[in-house]
């Protein structure tokens, strides 16, 4: 088992013919995952490496059953590629896009939303891999193994350093859920879903300053997750005021602070690392201990 992406997913990558698609669409290959198509307007007809490329995502869905699409595209056209993917009702949509304007993020978000067909993971965000299974996206394939630890994350480097520390018990899914302000798929819809997998026992949470988000999935684990949760909110050293890095990452007054969040997380039983190794430490004791 494995959440949002197992062996049977078969992958659509929206511009597979751009520098970056066509990098990526190789390094998924690689590391068994089923690409069966790519999608960049007016070079339908042609291959990558012998994967057919569409002109359209309805194309090639008809022709080959892709049920997931990866958006390797520039920020202006984002927002077309990912209505095009809703309008074709594929299942999954991850934007690894960076830069997206926030406008166009919501009003995608909430077309896919009023369609009721399609989650969006992103944008900004390195992907979704469930090792030995399936990998979507720019997340390195040959860093960890299966296993039964569920990660969710809005960084992409954190999740890599997660997935490396913690090689040796592997993980189910790896979910990189990106760190806009606004994104599709969220630390409580990836609980949510390790929640009600057989195959996670313990799920690692990482955050980061700025907004809410980690506040609020404190309070879905306080009433709906009864697996062990470990958490870790990068941005302890952060000045206030400053954006840092991601674009959702700002700090006003005593709000979004890493304290704040490490507060609420810890008053609800999640163990919380002051670093990415110390966080898995703890989840090393807690899978040793089941």
């Amino acid at each position: 088992m494995a959440i949002f992406l197992n062996s049977g997913s078969r992958i659509l990558v929206q511009g597979i013919t751009g520098q970056e698609g066509t990098k990526h669409t190789r390094r998924m290959v690689a590391s068994g995952t089923n690409v069966v198509a790519g999608v960049t307007p007016g070079k339908g007809g042609q291959e990558v490496d012998g994967i057919p490329v569409f002109n359209s995502v309805g194309e090639a869905v008809a022709a080959t059953g892709a049920d997931t699409s990866v958006v390797f595209v520039p920020p202006k056209f984002t927002k077309g590629a990912v209505l095009e993917s809703v309008d074709a009702a594929i299942p999954l949509c991850i934007v690894i896009t960076e830069g997206v304007p926030v406008l166009d993020t919501a009003e995608f978000f909430q077309y896919a939303q009023n369609a009721g067909t399609t989650r969006i993971v992103g944008p900004n965000c390195p992907g979704v891999i469930s090792p030995g299974q399936s990998n979507a996206g720019i997340i390195p394939g040959d860093i960890t193994v299966p296993g039964r630890i569920g990660l969710v994350s809005k960084s992409g480097t954190l999740t890599y350093q997660m997935m490396y520390e913690l090689r040796d018990f592997g993980f189910s899914t790896c979910v990189g859920i990106g760190g806009d302000p606004i994104i599709g798929t969220t630390h409580i819809d990836c609980l949510a879903a390790f929640e009600a997998d057989p195959d996670t026992d313990a799920i690692v949470m990482i955050g980061e300053i700025g907004g809410d988000a980690e506040e609020r999935a404190a309070a879905y684990i306080k009433d709906n997750v009864s697996k062990p949760v470990v958490g870790y909110v990068a941005g302890f050293t952060a000045p206030e005021g400053k954006t840092m890095g991601h674009a959702g990452a700002i700090v006003s007054g005593s709000a979004g602070t890493a304290a704040a969040k490490q507060e609420a997380l810890e008053a609800v039983g999640v163990k919380v690392g002051r670093t990415p190794s110390a966080t898995a430490a703890i989840m090393r004791e807690i899978m040793s201990a089941l």
